[in-house]
């Protein structure tokens, strides 16, 4: 065990504390691999005991039996960053607890948007957060949230904000995401197993699809910021794009945390959204209406409680992009995320191209030069026999399928698969997301955190894409809650085979 760093968390009274970052602190402590102190801050007149109490209250029951092992080090402090007499008091505070100001300090924004950049220079101010301490001992680093800007502009302006005041590698900009095992994993497939890396570029692989599909409309709260961020800015913009760089990066050097994140920068500089003359054949934006989910009757988005009459706002975006690399050019990389779909599932799926000869599966009675024919004019559907998926949540998987002799004595091939289910390999549930990612903060591992230039060039391609949309006046595709969103969507297959996964 090291010295016990202090996690401050500046926001400490509002949902993403208590529902997301207090439970991963608990397991964290349960794991025992790092000892910290926790210290709540907000505006609300709480004391230690209070907090404690709000804690306990928001964990389930296994968290909560855990939670009395923390708890003694678990403190609040009420402060407003507006108010620099606050927050003097704060660093006082900070100095009285175990190590006092000569051990680690990470600052976790829990807060709007719109304070990050007043926060951090309010806690610089009154020397809570100097330039320069972001290497082990008495460090000083900044936990930031998404979003990280609304467009290119606002983040470029955020990261100048932020580096006014802080060196780089005291900030780490999260995404839950990079925190889920199966996500990670993308890394340890690619460049451990041999028989893959050959196979993934564009002389063997047709087509990636990426689905991030979610089951539940707009949270009940929400609506204001939803309706004014919309699919691309919530999910395409990070955790998507994030997935598809570590599909489609280069071999780093080493798994140094710099040498990972140069090779998913070049990726997303090289991303490119449909230019505008083809915006609206290989992109659609959607919108829910009224349907069914799960057996039970969902309203439409528009109908949502505090969404604006009229809203345009998409809940569903759909977009074939090309990597202009020598890896990847020609293949598409097809996107897609909504809400109020069929069911909830992240995965990925390589889709490799077919054999160049059509040997099996030529129906009875035909012979070679129609089945030539009717295989080039496409009538006759070549079926892709070899399809890797990579499912990241709920389930925890990797399949890949491939085609077997039927028997008998005709040469019919059909289709089987292979399967590796984490929890049936491990016997063991994969940590939260956020506990791994603060645990690596602490000790200022920044491989799952996103550099400024990453951050920008995320924002370049969700800009061009959303621009094309306003320069076309692209249409709002209506889909059905419950659907697998607007059959437009099946469009931008044009050219290849198959469809989109169902999960």
């Amino acid at each position: 065990m090291t010295s016990p760093a202090q996690i401050v968390i500046l926001g400490a009274s509002g949902d993403l504390t208590l529902k997301k970052l207090m439970p991963a602190l608990v397991g964290a402590a349960r794991a025992g691999k790092r000892a910290f102190s926790v210290v709540g801050v907000s505006r609300s007149e709480l004391d230690d005991d209070a907090f404690r109490a709000r804690v306990a209250d928001a964990l389930d029951d296994d968290a909560r039996a855990a939670f009395g092992d923390l708890a003694p080090r678990v403190h609040y402090q009420p402060a407003d960053v507006s108010d620099e007499a606050s927050l003097r008091a704060l660093s006082e505070r900070l100095d009285e607890l175990a190590g006092g100001e000569e051990v680690g300090r990470l600052f976790y924004l829990a807060l709007k948007p719109e304070l990050f950049a007043p926060a951090v220079s309010a806690l610089s101010d009154v020397g809570l957060l100097p330039r320069g301490c972001g290497r082990e001992g008495a460090f000083r680093r900044l936990v930031i949230e998404k979003p990280f800007g609304s467009d290119l502009a606002s983040a470029r302006r955020l990261n100048a904000e932020l580096h006014a005041l802080l060196d780089e590698d005291q900030i780490f900009r999260i995404d839950h995401y990079l925190g889920k095992e199966t996500v990670q994993n993308l890394l340890g497939f690619r460049f451990h197993n041999a028989i893959f890396e050959p196979l993934w570029s564009r002389h063997h692989v047709e087509l990636v699809q990426i689905t991030v599909a979610e089951d539940i409309a707009v949270e009940k709260g929400r609506a204001a910021f939803y309706d004014g961020t919309g699919a691309v800015r919530d999910v395409v913009q990070n955790h998507m794009l994030q997935v598809l760089a570590l599909v489609a990066m280069e071999p780093p050097v080493s798994l140094a945390p710099e040498a990972i994140r140069d090779q998913k920068v070049q990726v997303l500089r090289a991303l490119r959204a449909p230019d505008r003359e083809d915006i609206l054949r290989h992109s659609v934006r959607g919108q829910y209406t009224a349907g069914e989910v799960g057996g039970r009757e969902a309203r439409a988005y528009l109908d949502e409680e505090g969404v604006p009459e009229g809203s345009t706002t998409e809940t569903y975006a759909a977009v074939r992009a090309s990597i202009d690399t020598w890896r990847w050019s020609g293949v598409p990389f097809l996107l897609r995320h909504g809400k109020r779909l069929r069911k909830k599932y992240t995965e990925v799926q390589v889709q490799f191209r077919t054999p160049p000869l059509q040997l099996f599966n030529r129906p009875e009675g035909m012979d070679d030069a129609e089945f030539s024919r009717r295989l080039r004019d496409g009538s006759l559907c070549q079926i892709r026999p070899n399809v890797l998926t990579l499912s990241i949540q709920p389930r925890e998987a990797i399949s890949l399928s491939f085609g077997v002799k039927r028997p008998g004595a005709a040469m019919v091939m059909s289709p089987a698969r292979l399967d590796f289910d984490y929890r049936d390999a491990f016997d063991a549930k994969s940590a939260p997301a956020y506990e791994r990612l603060i645990l690596d903060a602490l000790a200022g591992d920044a491989t799952l955190f996103l550099r400024a230039d990453e951050i920008e060039a995320s924002w370049a391609f969700a800009d061009a894409l959303l621009d094309g949309w306003a320069a076309a006046d692209a249409p709002l595709a209506p889909y059905p809650a419950g659907s697998d969103g607007p059959d437009a969507a099946d469009a931008l297959f044009e050219g290849c085979e198959g469809g989109w996964s169902r999960g």
